[in-house]
């Protein structure tokens, strides 16, 4: 799979993947450094991805999460590229194909709909994040 799906550079730098209207993935390139604190999601998306910004010396205070209920529908996803390369394959809610984002070591995606699959141009290590608990016969759908 070759096509690469619609793109967009937010004013941050990531990279917005996009069908027609609906995004289906960000990614936060390796080499990003934000001088300041600055979140690659907006408020609403199922999960958080953030990048806060501390100068030396500077503490972040003992705290705890409230335990605020929230319902969430789907399972928010988060990978990053720890080793190697890979491409990822995006698909739109149909499971049609839409095109393809090749990542490496340090990049990392955030999928927000549609599906995905991943290739390995290189040995590669994901660590992936994702919302639990896991139940791996109910979870996926494979196509």
């Amino acid at each position: 799979m070759s096509p690469r799906p619609n793109t967009q550079i937010t004013p941050e730098g990531f990279e917005l993947f996009r069908d027609g209207d609906r995004e289906l993935a960000r990614v936060v390139r390796a080499g990003f450094a934000p001088q300041k604190s600055v979140f690659a999601t907006p408020n609403e998306f199922r999960q958080q991805l953030g990048f806060i910004v501390y100068g030396a010396g500077k503490t972040i205070g003992r705290h705890k999460h409230n335990p605020i209920r929230r319902e969430i529908v789907g399972t928010p996803e988060v990978v990053l590229v720890r080793s190697g390369r890979c491409a990822v394959d995006l698909f739109d809610d149909d499971d049609a194909p839409v095109g393809s984002v090749e990542l490496g070591q340090g990049d990392v995606i955030v999928f927000v709909s549609g599906g995905h699959g991943f290739r390995m141009i290189e040995d590669t290590i994901l660590l992936e994040v994702k919302q639990g608990p896991y139940t791996a016969e109910q979870d996926k759908v494979h196509f």
